[in-house]
């Protein structure tokens, strides 16, 4: 699982001008079953989009693809975690621990 945190590097209007774009991104990988929870942080200098996927090369491609990043109006970090304790609804994504 990852954590995907944008930090916006424009100003808002900028960002605003992407923002349609932006929410038919996400929608399309909504649907596509990657993307489980998103949303502004506090204060509105960025997002955070809970994904799953197996490969973080394939993480860094589709953040490349957002519209926002696209527009260059923000920068991404990717966390990959093991979600190894999940409240009951998110069951299916919990993961054993890895080997150390």
């Amino acid at each position: 699982m990852f954590v995907l945190e944008l930090t916006y590097i424009a100003p808002l209007d900028r960002v605003e001008a992407a923002h349609a774009e932006h929410l038919a991104w996400l929608d399309a990988h909504y649907a596509s079953g990657v993307f489980l929870a998103s949303g502004r942080k506090v204060p509105r200098d960025g997002g955070i989009i809970l994904a799953v996927g197996e490969d973080r090369a394939k993480m860094e491609e589709i953040t490349r693809s957002d519209p926002f990043s696209v527009a260059g109006v923000c920068e991404y970090s990717i966390t990959e975690f093991v979600p190894t304790k999940t409240a009951p609804a998110l069951e299916e994504y919990r993961q054993e621990r890895p080997p150390s």
